[in-house]
C-alpha cells in the first residue's frame, strides 16, 4: 500500500470478470442482495473516513451557496471499466479451462470485495502464502473463483463450520489442490471459519497438542488470537494486567435509581460494517446493529441552533481545505512529510479567508475538533503526507452500535479462554530456545509469545525486552503517534434530548478549548437506559485529565442546560456520571494510534513485524496499516498474527526456515522501494524497471515491479448501458473501482537487463507479458516482503549507479 493518494486504474482486466460468466450474466439478472444475511448497502462518502462522526448538514430551501453535486458517474471518477462480457484478450485452450462453479461469480466476488480481497488479483498475503505456482495465469483466476465462493458460503451462514467436504461437491476434480489452498488459507488466516458460534467453539480440541504460547494482554487483539490458536491446537496463556478483559474496549454498567445502562467508555462505534468480522461475531450473537444516524445538529456556545446557512458554508469550505491539502501535499512531494496538517490547514484558512465571522470561526473549530476527534491526536502532529493514509481501506458500511455494548464482543470472546489477571507484565526475554515472560516475581515461559500492549506503553517502555527491540522497531514506536480521547458518561432518569438523532455537538467560543464536550453520543436507544456521552478530543482531552470529575459533569450540565432549558425542557441531575483517564490509564497511557509528523503507514508495518526468528509477535490496532486506530483493526492484527505463529511453529516443527519477510537494511523495504520507483529507469503498461550495476551490461541485475492493480486493457463499452441496469452489477464495480484502484498492489521480481529489455518487446499487452515472465522466462513474482535480504545487493547497487547519473 502506498502512503500517498494511489492513482486510479482500471481494474485488471482478467476471465473472472469476463468469461466464462457471459451467459450467465446475460441470462438471469443478479439479486441486488447476493446473500440474504449480508448486508450490502455502501455508501461511499465525499468526505474522508477518519473526520470523526459523520454527520449531514442541515437543508436550506433558500441556500445561496451551490448545493453538493451528486456523484459522478463511474466513467468520470475511474477509467472506463472493461465490458464483463467481454471475453478476455488470451488464447482461446486457455480460455476453455477456467471453471465455473455456479451462476454466482459477480455476487461472489462481491462478497471477496467486502471481505478486502480483490475482485480479480491476489493479495500480498496470498502471494507471500504462496496459494498458487505462478501469478497472472489461468491457475490464478481458478484459485481467485474457488476463493471467493468459500468467503460466499461461508457468509450464508457464519454460524457454520464451512467443510472442504461441502465445497468439494461443486469444485471440479482437477481443481482439488486449487480447492486445498484456498480453503487451507481462509481457515488458517481467520477468514472464515472464526467467531463465537457454537459449532465454531466446538472446533477447539479438548487437549492442546501443539507447542504453549503466551498473550500478554487481553483486549481483542489478544483474545482474537488466543481463540485462533486454540482452535489451532495451541497451548495458550494470556497474562492481562488489569482485573478484567477487553482492554481499551470497556463497557461499564451505570447505575441509579430504578435505571441502568451499559455505557461503552472506550471503543464504541463500528465503523463500518461491509466485511467488519466484528459485525459478524455480532450476528454470531444474534445481535442486530443499530446504525448512528448522520443527523448531527450543532448549537452555539449561547446554547442556539447554529444558523443552517452558517453551518453549510462552513462545512463546504472545510471540506475544501482538506481537498486543498491534499493536492498540496502531492506537490510538495517528500517534503510534506516533515509539516503538520494542522500547520497546512491554518495556512489556507488564512490565504482564503474563510470562517471571518465569531460564529464562522467556532464552526470551523468545532470541525478541527471532529477531525482531532477521529485520529485521537493534536492536528499540529498529524502528518500532512500520511494522516489518512488507511483512507483507502476504508470498511464500506454504516457506522453502528452494538446494543448492550461492546462488552458483549469481549465477554464472548474471552470464554473458556485462559486470562491470568492482575499479572502486569515486566519483562519479556526472547531467544532461539523460546521466550520467558516475567510479572512480578512470576515466570511464564513458552515456545513463542505474542505482545499485544498499547503503543502507549510501548512508547512508555514500561516493558523491558531482553533483547533489546530492533532499532528499526524502536524508532517506528518514537514516530508513530498516540493521541488522547476521553469522556464523561451520564445516566440520567428520563431521556430529556431528542430521540430522532444519535448524536449532537456544542461549539466553544475558546479555539484552545474547542475539543471540550464539542460532541454527544446518545445510547438511549442501545444502552437500555437514558444514557448521554460527551467526548474530549485534542488539548481539552489531555487537560481533562486533571480535571475535577465533579467540575466536569457542571460543565457538562452548563452545557446541556443552556441547550435545552431555552426550548423550556427541564435537564436534570444526573444519577451516575464517569470521567474517563485513558492518558493516565498505566495499561493505555492514551487512546489510539496515529500517523505523527516524520511517520508513515511503513510504521505500523515494521511495529507488526516478529522478532527473534519467530519468537516473539506483535498485534494491536498500532500494528495493522490498513486499520488503524478501530476495533476491528486490533481483532484483525490477532488473527494475522494467529497465523503467523503457527506458520513458523509449523516449519520449526519440520526443520524448515522461514524466510525473513523485510530486509534487514536500516530503513524498511517498502519505503526502500518506493523510492527507487518514484523514476524508473524503464516503464511500460503496468511494469516499471530500475537496473543495477553498469547500465551497458546486460548481465546486470534489474528489479521489475508489477502494479497488479493498474493492469489494463482496451475497453469495449459496448454492452455496458444494458449492463449498469442491474443494480447489483454497478455496485460491484463501484466496489471493485475501490478496491483494485486504490489498493493496488506491486509484486516484485529481480531480472537482468536483457531479460527487462525483452520482457518489454513483448507484444499482447500486460497479460500477455505476465505469460511470459512465468511461462519463458520460469520467474516467480513475490510481494515486497518476499524480495528479503536477496535484493539488499541490487537495491544497493541501483541506488550507487543512480546517485552517480543523478547527483543531489
Amino acid at each position: 500500500m502506498s502512503d500517498s493518494d494511489p492513482p486510479f486504474f482500471s481494474p485488471t482486466p482478467n476471465p473472472l470478470l469476463s468469461y466464462p460468466f457471459t451467459s450467465l450474466l446475460s441470462t438471469s439478472t443478479p439479486s441486488p442482495n447476493p446473500s440474504s444475511n449480508y448486508d450490502l448497502h455502501v455508501s461511499f462518502q465525499g468526505k474522508r473516513k477518519r473526520t470523526g462522526v459523520r454527520r449531514k448538514a442541515p437543508i436550506v430551501s433558500t441556500l445561496q451557496s451551490n448545493p453538493p453535486l451528486p456523484p459522478p458517474p463511474i466513467s468520470q471518477t475511474a477509467s472506463p471499466l472493461k465490458n464483463p462480457l467481454e471475453k478476455p484478450n488470451i488464447p482461446s485452450d486457455i480460455s476453455e479451462e477456467i471453471i465455473v462453479i455456479n451462476r454466482e461469480a459477480t455476487n461472489e466476488a462481491l462478497i471477496a470485495l467486502t471481505a478486502g480481497f480483490p475482485a480479480d488479483s491476489l493479495t500480498e498475503e496470498e502471494i507471500e502464502a504462496n496459494v498458487i505456482s505462478s501469478i497472472g495465469g489461468i491457475e490464478q483466476v481458478n484459485y481467485i473463483l474457488i476463493r471467493n465462493h468459500i468467503l460466499s458460503r461461508w457468509r450464508e451462514n457464519v454460524s457454520n463450520w464451512l467443510t472442504k467436504e461441502f465445497l468439494a461437491s461443486v469444485i471440479p476434480d482437477h481443481c482439488e489442490v486449487l480447492l486445498n489452498s484456498a480453503y487451507n488459507f481462509l481457515v488458517s488466516h481467520g477468514y472464515v471459519n472464526f467467531g463465537v458460534a457454537p459449532a465454531i467453539k466446538e472446533k477447539i480440541p479438548a487437549e492442546p497438542t501443539k507447542p504453549s504460547i503466551i498473550i500478554i494482554g487481553a483486549g481483542l487483539a489478544g483474545l482474537a488470537a488466543a481463540r485462533q490458536l486454540m482452535c489451532f491446537g495451541f497451548k495458550v496463556v494470556v497474562l492481562e494486567g488489569r482485573k478484567r478483559s477487553g482492554g481499551r474496549v470497556y463497557t461499564k454498567r451505570m447505575e441509579g435509581g430504578s435505571k441502568f445502562a451499559a455505557a461503552d467508555l472506550g471503543g464504541s462505534v463500528l465503523t463500518g460494517t461491509l466485511g467488519n468480522p466484528l459485525g459478524i461475531i455480532g450476528k454470531q450473537l444474534g445481535s442486530s446493529l443499530h446504525k448512528v444516524r448522520d443527523k448531527c445538529p450543532l448549537y452555539r456556545p449561547d446554547g442556539k441552533p447554529v444558523n443552517p446557512d452558517v453551518d453549510i458554508k462552513v462545512e463546504n469550505a472545510f471540506n475544501r481545505l482538506l481537498e486543498k491539502t491534499s493536492r498540496l501535499r502531492q506537490t510538495m512531494g517528500e517534503v510534506a512529510v516533515d509539516v503538520s496538517l494542522g500547520a497546512s490547514l491554518e495556512a489556507f484558512r488564512q490565504v482564503y479567508g474563510d470562517a471571518v465571522t465569531d460564529e464562522e470561526m467556532s464552526l470551523f473549530n468545532w470541525h478541527l475538533a471532529n477531525l482531532e476527534y477521529a485520529n485521537a491526536g493534536l492536528l499540529s502532529k498529524l502528518s500532512l503526507a500520511f494522516w489518512d493514509q488507511d483512507d483507502p481501506y476504508d470498511m464500506g458500511g454504516d457506522h453502528c452500535f452494538l446494543p448492550g455494548g461492546n462488552g458483549r464482543f469481549v465477554q464472548a470472546l474471552a470464554e473458556n479462554v485462559p486470562i491470568l489477571y492482575e499479572k502486569t507484565v515486566h519483562t519479556i526475554r526472547y531467544g532461539v530456545d523460546g521466550v520467558q515472560v516475567i510479572a512480578g516475581g512470576q515466570v511464564y515461559e513458552g515456545n513463542m509469545a505474542l505482545c499485544t500492549v498499547s503503543l502507549g506503553v510501548l512508547k512508555n517502555g514500561s516493558i523491558k525486552f531482553v533483547p533489546e527491540l530492533p532499532q528499526r522497531k524502536l524508532d517506528g514506536i518514537r514516530r508513530l503517534g498516540f493521541g488522547l480521547l476521553n469522556k464523561v458518561a451520564m445516566l440520567f432518569p428520563y431521556v430529556f434530548w431528542r430521540t430522532d438523532i444519535d448524536t449532537f455537538g456544542h461549539l466553544s467560543e475558546d479555539p484552545s478549548r474547542r475539543g471540550e464536550f464539542f460532541l454527544f453520543y446518545s445510547y438511549a436507544t442501545v444502552a437500555g437506559g437514558p444514557l448521554l456521552i460527551a467526548l474530549v478530543a485534542g488539548d481539552a482531552a489531555h487537560n481533562f485529565e486533571s480535571m475535577p470529575p465533579m467540575d466536569a459533569v457542571s460543565t457538562v450540565l452548563q452545557i446541556l442546560r443552556g441547550i435545552f432549558e431555552p426550548q423550556g425542557i427541564d435537564v436534570p441531575d444526573p444519577l451516575q456520571s464517569v470521567c474517563t483517564r485513558w492518558g493516565t490509564d498505566s495499561f493505555s497511557l492514551g487512546s489510539y494510534s496515529h500517523v505523527a509528523v516524520g511517520a508513515s503507514g511503513d510504521d505500523y508495518d515494521i511495529l507488526a513485524e516478529s522478532v527473534g526468528d519467530g519468537r516473539l509477535f506483535f498485534a494491536g490496532e498500532a500494528t495493522t496499516r490498513r486499520y488503524p486506530a478501530t476495533m476491528h483493526g486490533a481483532f484483525l492484527s490477532g488473527l494475522r498474527e494467529a497465523a503467523n505463529m503457527a506458520r513458523h511453529a509449523n516449519a520449526r516443527s519440520l526443520n524448515i526456515e522461514v524466510e525473513r519477510s523485510l530486509s534487514k537494511n536500516t530503513q524498511s523495504c517498502a519505503a526502500l522501494l518506493e523510492d527507487l520507483f518514484r523514476e524508473p529507469d524503464l516503464e511500460f503498461g503496468s511494469f516499471s524497471i530500475n537496473f543495477g550495476g553498469k547500465t551497458s551490461d546486460p548481465k546486470s541485475t534489474a528489479i521489475l515491479r508489477v502494479a497488479l492493480g493498474a493492469i489494463k486493457k482496451k475497453s469495449n463499452s459496448e454492452g455496458t448501458k444494458a449492463d449498469q441496469q442491474h443494480s447489483n452489477k454497478l455496485l460491484f464495480h463501484q466496489l471493485q473501482s475501490h478496491y483494485n484502484q486504490q489498493q493496488q498492489l506491486h509484486v516484485y521480481t529481480l531480472l537482468s537487463q536483457q531479460q527487462a529489455l525483452e520482457l518489454r518487446e513483448v507484444r499482447g499487452g500486460d497479460e500477455m507479458r505476465l505469460h511470459y515472465l512465468s511461462e519463458k522466462l520460469g520467474v516467480k513474482l513475490v510481494g515486497r516482503k518476499g524480495l528479503g535480504p536477496a535484493a539488499d545487493a541490487a537495491i544497493a547497487s541501483i541506488k550507487a549507479e543512480r546517485g552517480i547519473r543523478r547527483p543531489q
